[in-house]
């Protein structure tokens, strides 16, 4: 294939599904897709780009050494951005062992195949691998203060842990065999094509549906969002201006508490979808038990990408959420195609066996 060729893995997730869409429509790259499709792994996400002559899918687990190589030595790419992960905390927490095979077993065997393959390259010039990873790997902040790309690592949950190893695997990969790699850490992510036991979407639906909005704790944990559009571009500009064995945190300077998040929603809701009773959402509002270890506040200093590549995002978060919720209204259908009954089962005993 052409040497233009990037290998995404995870791209039916919902960062992998907005960096393949990103690619596709605005830049000459093949892509080649990877993904096992696992509950989160939703290939309508990718619906308006599937039939592109530079799209490929292959419905691989990262874990599976034998087609990971047979990938690269089919497709010879240039390039790996590695977005495959589980990344739901709540999961993690009842069930680590799929974060601890997949985040970090699956990390190193991609790492391992793809330094065999470029061992083999007669121009190593080109490739380079992106890391995809979370500012969880940093543990937790107070009321002030933002990680920065030197912040020591202090992961809270099997999920953020399983991640901090992951990153240090493929730090050592660049340290021990000089393997080109590059790594990004960004905040929660938000927007389309969102899987709906996160938050916002989460929110949106029920809201909709009529259904409780149950936030944990009294709600004011923050957080830092970013347009997943945003993160997207700047997770392509680190695989092509990102200097070697450097990582960039990308964030966005939104920090939300929770409560205002979900606050926010309604409010817009009540605009653009009002109630049938012209009631507010805001009465669907309900507190549930706090998860265990939820670390209270995160937030991400951009300043070297921005500096450094010239990364800029272009959303804000009232501009973004707005859209967001604008599109969950538009596209019903999508939402309810994914409605599966394991999703429902899982909504079930995270939520309302709280109360």
């Amino acid at each position: 294939m052409s040497k233009k060729t990037l290998l995404v893995t995870g791209g039916a997730g919902f960062i992998g599904s907005a960096v393949v869409r990103q690619l596709i429509n605005h830049s000459d790259y093949h892509v080649v897709n990877i993904d096992k499709l696992t509950y989160a792994g939703n290939l309508e996400s990718l619906k308006e780009i599937s039939h592109d002559p530079r799209y490929t899918f292959e419905q691989v687990d990262i874990c599976d050494k034998e087609q990971i190589s047979r990938i690269f030595a089919c497709y010879q790419p240039v390039g790996v951005l590695h977005l495959a992960a589980e990344s739901h905390v709540d999961r993690s927490i009842v069930g680590p062992g799929e974060f601890i095979q997949t985040n970090i077993v699956g990390t190193f065997n991609l790492l391992d195949c793809a330094r065999e393959y470029y061992s083999k390259l007669t121009d190593k010039s080109q490739f380079k691998f992106v890391h995809i990873s979370t500012d969880e790997v940093f543990g937790s902040l107070g009321d002030t203060g933002y990680f920065v790309e030197t912040t020591p690592y202090d992961p809270r949950s099997p999920y953020s842990a399983s991640k901090a190893s992951s990153d240090l695997l493929v730090k050592a990969w660049f340290h021990t065999y000089d393997f080109p790699v590059v790594i990004t850490n960004c905040t929660n992510n938000y927007g389309p094509y969102h899987f709906p036991e996160k938050l916002i979407p989460l929110v949106i639906n029920n809201a909709l549906q009529g259904k409780d909005l149950p936030i944990y704790g009294k709600g004011d944990n923050i957080r830092d969002w970013l347009y997943v559009d945003d993160h997207a571009k700047g997770i392509i500009l680190a695989f092509e201006k990102g200097l070697l064995g450097e990582s960039y945190c990308i964030g966005g300077h939104n920090e939300r508490t929770n409560l205002q998040v979900v606050e926010g929603i309604c409010q817009i809701l009540d605009e653009l979808s009002p109630r049938s009773d012209a009631k507010s959402y805001l009465e669907q509002i309900t507190y549930v038990t706090d998860r265990a270890g939820h670390d209270f506040r995160y937030a991400m200093d951009p300043t070297k990408i921005q500096n450094e590549l010239g990364w800029q995002p272009e959303e804000n978060f009232a501009t973004g959420i707005k859209k967001t919720v604008q599109w969950y209204l538009d596209n019903q259908e999508w939402v309810q195609h994914i409605l599966s009954g394991e999703y429902q089962n899982w909504i079930a005993q995270n939520y309302t066996e709280r109360n």
